[in-house]
């Protein structure tokens, strides 16, 4: 539907606009193309090319007053800013949209009916439209009908701030409003400020309603007993939850209650650099589908996505409707869940492939977040380097982490779920010295943890960690399971361990006083 009437956006005051509201894919295509978003590729995606290739964490703002100043955890991502400033900026934007074109797509934040979101996303970009309208639950033609927005999200990346006057860090800027219930952004092409913007306002609502946020994805076995699987980039959160022997619920973002999960988006956003077609064939057809926004894939001479070419950022993505992955669980929503996974990719080599973790550890693993860069990701990165991100999702997470951490931890006494640590990343040594973990091995360890096969098996505590190592896991070598007998310089083993043990309790000292002291107790020991 393309209108020129001011009716949708009349309560933002912008008018004289050419308003498209709810266009359909291919009329999203046509108009990316005609304003030179992004090419079609011969496979059949939109691709395109953003001017930043990933989010600007640190030019995400909230807005302080009443309603925030005591419920936002003030440190890490979460800095303030004023009313004033978001006034101003709105007040810039509407004037700035005048007489533009802009796509507005009315979409739900949320696939359970009794704590869904609905949401005006509006946009100058064709191809952010696209997205938004592949990643959010699209409302059916009789919720269309009586749709009202709770939350609107204004971004137009075209508009640029002045730091200077306007008081944020850069150009770019992504504010943040609970009072107004808005979202504004700008001078930043990259969609996935569109949907994490969101998430955050769900990490600071849902937890007053007793639902947990969680940035994870999920997945349900043929008896209906649900796994979360918990991960920063590039730990296999995606790949992982992709199970075809498992129905998927979502790959991203859900909200757990009394009676289940659910998936709080109708889409996922997989990165692709060097994805595989054997090994994860599912995504990659996405690739290859109509529908399918590719950002910052490079095409080859004949016009088809290149996955293995990252000469834009090793940050390429596929955004894609949930549907087009063939086995999914109907409705995205699913029972109690019944085992926790955090994934973690360990650069350093000395976390194990799968342990077992107390209630304790789960609280501080999950605070702690933990994951590692490897050397040539970034400049200045010439050894494996830690990153510890709360609750596996830092930069959306608006409350204190504890809070969180003892929400989780209500619901795992409550449901029973088993939870586990799986490292993805490297063993035998660090990296450059070891080798990235099996992805077969990595698959059996999680079939035999959701199957029940360890439920009998024996475990061994390292000394370090703390963490209960299986002693046998059908389909995994033996010598696999403890990371310190697949290095061949044991001692060295040690001394990594220690180091990063060090690094961990480090990272921590800032969350002890809003956590258990049990909790802390169970921190790795550097001195064992």
């Amino acid at each position: 539907m393309t209108s020129t009437a001011t009716s949708p956006l009349a309560d933002l005051g912008i008018q004289n606009a050419q308003i498209h509201l709810n266009p359909g894919v291919d009329a999203l295509y046509d108009s990316a193309i005609r304003r030179g978003e992004g090419v079609k590729a011969a496979s059949g995606p939109l691709t395109v090319r953003t001017n930043k290739t990933g989010r600007s964490p640190k030019d995400r703002f909230i807005v302080e007053d009443d309603k925030t100043k005591d419920t936002v955890w003030w440190e890490g991502f979460n800095v303030p800013i004023g009313a004033q400033v978001f006034d101003n900026l709105l007040a810039k934007m509407t004037r700035y949209a005048e007489g533009k074109e802009l796509f507005v797509q009315q979409v739900f934040a949320g696939t359970d009916p009794e704590h869904r979101i609905p949401v005006r996303m509006v946009t100058e970009m064709a191809y952010h439209s696209l997205f938004i309208r592949n990643m959010f639950v699209r409302p059916t033609e009789d919720d269309l009908r009586n749709f009202e927005a709770e939350w609107t999200v204004l971004n137009l990346p075209g508009f640029k701030a002045d730091p200077a006057v306007d008081g944020t860090r850069t150009d770019t800027f992504i504010l943040v409003n609970f009072s107004k219930k808005m979202i504004i952004a700008g001078g930043t092409e990259y969609a996935g400020e569109n949907k994490k913007g969101i998430f955050g306002v769900l990490n600071y609502l849902l937890p007053e309603r007793g639902v947990m946020p969680m940035h994870c994805s999920a997945n349900v076995g043929e008896d209906g007993d649900v796994a979360l699987f918990f991960g920063l980039s590039g730990t296999g959160k995606t790949t992982l939850s992709a199970d075809p022997s498992r129905k998927l619920i979502g790959d991203d973002e859900h909200g757990w209650t009394d009676t289940g999960v659910f998936n709080f988006e109708g889409g996922c956003y997989a990165k692709v650099i060097h994805l595989n077609e054997e090994a994860e064939p599912a995504i990659y057809q996405t690739t290859r589908n109509y529908g399918t926004v590719l950002e910052n894939v490079v095409l080859d001479a004949s016009g088809m996505p290149d996955l293995n070419d990252g000469s834009l950022t090793e940050n390429t993505r596929s955004a894609y409707p949930i549907d087009q992955i063939p086995n999914i669980q109907p409705g995205s929503v699913g029972g109690i869940p019944r085992n926790i996974v955090f994934l973690t990719a360990d650069a350093f080599g000395v976390l194990p492939p799968l342990s077992r973790l107390t209630p304790e550890q789960m609280m501080y693993q999950f605070i702690s977040g933990f994951t590692a860069k490897i050397p040539g990701t970034e400049q200045g990165v010439t050894e494996p380097t830690p990153t510890f991100s709360t609750c596996f999702g830092a930069p959306f997470m608006p409350r204190h982490p504890g809070e969180y951490a003892r929400l989780l931890a209500r619901k795992v006494e409550e449901s029973g779920a088993k939870v586990w640590l799986v490292n993805t990343g490297w063993t035998g040594g660090k990296y450059g010295e070891g080798h990235r973990m099996s992805i077969k091995h990595t698959r059996a360890l999680i079939n035999a943890a959701l199957s029940g096969q360890l439920d009998d098996v024996e475990f061994v505590r390292d000394p370090f960690f703390h963490l209960e190592i299986p002693t046998q896991v059908p389909g995994v070598p033996q010598e696999v399971l403890n990371p310190r007998d697949a290095w061949k310089d044991q001692a060295a083993y040690d001394e990594t361990a220690k180091k990063l043990a060090r690094m961990f309790r480090e990272n921590f000292r800032r969350f002890e006083a809003g956590v258990d002291p049990k909790v802390t107790e169970s921190m790795p020991n550097p001195d064992a």
